[in-house]
């Protein structure tokens, strides 16, 4: 519904009743006479006649503009235009303008493909807010010598052509997966990393925990071979140790043997292992 548009006042003859927010106008045999405020007025019919009627309230006219951005994007531009009729001013409203909303569509048009060509697409979203302060300050210039007052400008969308939008879409989508992907990558990189100091640093204590058990095991022997050679007569060091190692060689074949494995027995076995003890043990005393 155009609320511009001339329409007639509720009433008969003399008496004449005005709506609120509205003002309605008064020829007088084709001239204009006055204005007529809210409320019952009464003229002088049929030589005076309420010709039609302005609407005070604030209106909206939504406008849709195709241009092309400076990177030569076709978009859609929606602004938002409201308004409303000066009272003071309603003669220039009522027979200055036949059609005021193709006029402020006009001037959106005009501002609209002046400015976004100037502007890259990225740019253009960017500044919306400065896109609609030039429409407002255009169009308020102009259109209160008509009698309209512009309350407010919104640049509500601005739309490219939707193969553009699938374009940026996926521009962005890479990219994203390009972060996500540098991310993963430094993820597993800090787990590896993490990963070989934990390593490094249970081998360590591994080694450790070797050297101290084979200490304890040398000094366990040690003591051993003493004890015995002090409390048994005519024994020496010699026999101690081969009594320890026949003892240790008969252990190890019963812990083979509880898990299933064959092996080759050879008595020289405990000769060899003889030697390698005793010079384990020598090394050691010396140390």
């Amino acid at each position: 519904m155009e609320q511009y548009a001339r329409t007639g006042p509720s009433g008969c003859c003399c008496f004449q009743c005005i709506r609120t927010q509205e003002v309605g106008i008064v020829e007088d045999l084709g001239n204009f006479k006055r204005l007529l405020s809210p409320g019952l007025s009464i003229i002088c019919w049929p030589c005076s006649n309420v010709v039609g009627t302005l609407s005070l309230r604030i209106q909206q006219l939504d406008v849709y503009c195709e241009t092309k951005t400076k990177d030569n994007v076709f978009v859609q531009v929606a602004v938002a235009v409201q308004y409303r009729v000066l009272t003071e001013s309603a003669y220039e409203a009522f027979y200055r303008l036949t059609d005021p909303r193709g006029q402020i569509q006009s001037y959106v048009f005009d501002v609209i493909r002046s400015t976004i060509p100037k502007m890259e697409l990225d740019e253009s979203f960017a500044s919306k807010d400065e896109i609609a302060a030039n429409v407002q300050q255009s169009l308020t210039q102009v259109m209160r010598d008509y009698g309209y007052e512009i309350k407010n400008t919104l640049v509500t969308d601005i739309s490219p052509d939707a193969k553009v939008k699938a374009s940026m879409n996926e521009i962005n989508a890479s990219r994203r997966l390009k972060e996500a992907a540098s991310h993963k990558a430094e993820a597993d990189k800090t787990r590896q990393v993490k990963a070989a100091e934990a390593d490094a640093e249970a081998r360590y204590l591994s080694g450790l925990g070797v050297a101290r058990q084979r200490k304890a095991i040398v000094q366990g022997l040690q003591s051993s071979v003493a004890e015995f050679s002090n409390e048994v007569k005519d024994t020496t060091p010699k026999d101690v140790m081969d009594i320890l190692l026949l003892s240790q060689y008969f252990d190890t074949l019963s812990t083979i043997g509880a898990n299933n494995l064959f092996l080759e027995h050879d008595p020289s076995t405990v000769a060899k292992l003889q030697a390698a003890v005793r010079g384990s043990f020598a090394k050691n005393t010396s140390a």
